[in-house]
Parts: structure tokens; sequence; C-alpha cells
């Protein structure tokens, strides 16, 4: 009998490999981000806005909002990675040495928990063996811990791509405020950051598998909500002679 290498049918919306499912993780978090930099941001400079027609005050606020939010989001995304990182590589580490100490032992457990899988005690012995065969290290990974050794993530390549995402959204607000004249701004950059958001809720929906409409319409009205309430404050306070 010939060994198939035929491909296992798949659907386009089921990531059936690790690497495919991670790049769409990595995917919904630069959403997520550049959502955050986008809302930030545009509240920062709406509520500014409200309180004053000064290009060099908002312009100042929006910077400082754009940067400090980058480098937040980027130092939260680090210490979480890491934490997460040093876990994995603990578990690896911990694993590769129970296999060099007592191999059978480990071939027992890899084949008993194929076993609570439901399988037979000849089928699990026989897909146990093969496995162990092929990567030992690898099989119990998967079976025991469902991590792979190719799958740690990088800390600082996370907070990169945080900073970048939430740079990218928060670059929109800035330009919407500053470009139009001082009378449109505030409606201007209102109509396109709800567009902005509406395209972030629902690509996030379409890499989640959720529902576009749903997911689309709390994100739209959650900025607007932040918008408003930014904007109110900021008036209020240029109105009262505050600021």
């Amino acid at each position: 009998m010939t060994e198939s290498t035929s491909p296992l049918p798949t659907h386009d919306d089921e990531p059936h490999t690790g690497s495919l499912s991670g790049r769409l993780n990595w995917l919904r978090a630069g959403v997520l981000g550049a959502n955050d930099g986008i809302v930030s941001v545009a509240a920062i400079v709406v509520g500014v806005a409200g309180a004053t027609s000064s290009t060099s005050a908002i312009a100042t606020a929006g910077a400082a909002g754009l940067v400090g939010g980058a480098i937040s989001m980027a130092l939260g995304e680090y210490v979480s990675v890491s934490s997460q990182s040093d876990s994995q590589k603990a578990l690896i580490a911990k694993e590769r040495a129970e296999l060099e100490a007592d191999p059978e032992a480990e071939f027992e457990e890899l084949t008993a928990l194929w076993r609570a899988q439901g399988l037979s005690d000849e089928t699990a012995t026989r897909v146990a063996t093969e496995l162990t065969e092929k990567d030992a290290l690898a099989a119990h990974l998967s079976a025991e811990l469902h991590i792979d050794e190719d799958d740690v993530v990088s800390p600082w390549h996370a907070a990169l791509s945080s900073a970048i995402a939430f740079f990218a959204g928060a670059i929109l607000p800035m330009l919407a405020v500053l470009l139009p004249p001082a009378g449109l701004r505030v409606p201007i950059t209102f109509v396109v950051v709800l567009l902005a958001l509406a395209a972030t809720g629902a690509l996030g929906a379409r890499l989640g598998g959720g529902g576009v409409g749903r997911a689309t319409v709390r994100v739209v009205v959650g900025g607007a909500i932040a918008l408003a309430a930014t904007f109110v404050i900021g008036r209020l306070l240029g109105t009262s002679g505050l600021v």
C-alpha cells in the first residue's frame, strides 16, 4: 500500500494549521491595536478641539496621545507576551528533560492520552508509536500541552507590531482634525473616525468568524460615544474659561 500524499480537506474559514491560526491571531491583534489608536487619539483631539481652535494645541495633544499610546501598547504587549513566552519555554524544557530521562514512561503517557480521546488500545499505541518516531517532543507538546515549539512568540516582535498598529490607527484622526479648515475639523473628524471604526469592526469580525453587522455597530457606537463625551467636556471647559 502506498502512502497517500493528498492534502487534508479544509475549509477556507477553518484554520487547520498552527501557522495560519497564528497569522490570523496576529491580524486580529493588529486590527484591535489600530482600533485603539483611532479611538484614543480621536477622543483626545476632538476634546481639545472642543475647547480651543488652536492648531498647535490640538497637534501637541494629539502627538502626545499618539506617542504615549504607542509606547504604552508596546510595553503592555511586551510584558504580557514575555510572561507567556517564558512559560512556554519552561514547559518545553521540562517535557524535553522528561523524554530524555524516561522515554518509556512518556510513551505510555502519550498512549494513554490518545486512549482517553476514544481510540482503542491498539490504535492509540500505533498513533503514539508513529508520532514518537516522527518527533517525540512535538507529539508530547501537542497532546499534553497543546503548544508547538515553533509557535513561541517573540516579545519584541509583539511589542513592535502593537506599536505600529496603534500608530497606524492614530495617525488617521490626527490628519482628519489638522488638515480641514478650523470650522470643519470636528464634523470631518467624526465622519472619518466612524467610517474607519466601521471598517476595523467589520474586518475584525471577519477575521474572528463572527457576525459583521453586530460587531461593526458595537465599535461605531462605542467610538461615537467616546468622541461625543470628550467633545462635550472640551467645550464645557473651553466656555467656562478654565482652558
